[in-house]
């Protein structure tokens, strides 16, 4: 069987490191879309307006079929990427982590900034709950009022969730449902004369 979970934080949380002076606040914040981690950003850019750098790593998507590492202005290699590697380690998704880093007057060298973000972002993710997800499939139904019935007991049998419907001229339903029972599902109402699914998306 397929693996058909995923692990995200639950909640914000703060990490901290200090070395020689500076010191690297680390926010590990649960995202869904690439405008939400934006806005995430911004707001942090204002709120710590006067650190030195706001480097972040973030991934998105059941798989990380999205994801970045920004080093913002540190030498490359050395805040971003650490950053991502946590994320990695602990087999994250849907997950922004923002290290914010006050400058002490003493350089750190590569391998220091590489282990200090490293060591913020693990102390951000240590501080939060990590749960895991379903990953579901969402599909639209389309079908006439007179196959009412029979769709909704299979919603009903099948335990499937309703996300909306539109009853008005025709009816159209979306519905979830667990990726590794969505070809069986699939299958079912293709078996119902008359009714149309279309796959949407995957959450």
């Amino acid at each position: 069987m397929f693996e058909d979970t995923y692990k995200t934080i639950t909640s914000q949380s703060e990490g901290l490191y200090k070395d020689k002076g500076s010191k690297f606040i680390a926010l590990a914040i649960p995202v869904t879309s690439e405008e939400e981690i934006r806005q995430h950003l911004s707001e942090l850019k204002k709120q710590y307006y006067d650190a030195r750098h706001h480097c972040y790593a973030w991934a998105l998507g059941p798989n990380r079929d999205a994801f970045r590492a920004n080093d913002d202005g540190e030498p490359s290699g050395t805040a971003g990427k650490p950053i991502y590697g946590q994320i990695l380690s602990h087999d994250l998704t849907n997950i922004l982590i923002v290290v914010i880093r006050y400058f002490g007057g003493i350089k750190l060298g590569v391998r220091g900034l590489i282990n200090a973000y490293k060591a913020a972002a693990q102390d951000a993710i240590a501080n939060n709950c990590i749960e895991k997800k379903i990953i579901r499939e969402v599909y639209q139904l389309s079908f006439e009022y007179p196959l009412m019935n029979e769709v909704m007991k299979v919603l009903k049998d099948h335990d499937l969730e309703q996300l909306s419907h539109d009853f008005a001229m025709s009816c159209k339903i979306l519905f979830a449902v667990r990726k590794s029972h969505a070809d069986h599902i699939k299958s079912v109402f293709e078996g119902i004369y008359g009714v149309t699914i279309k796959y949407e998306h995957t959450v």
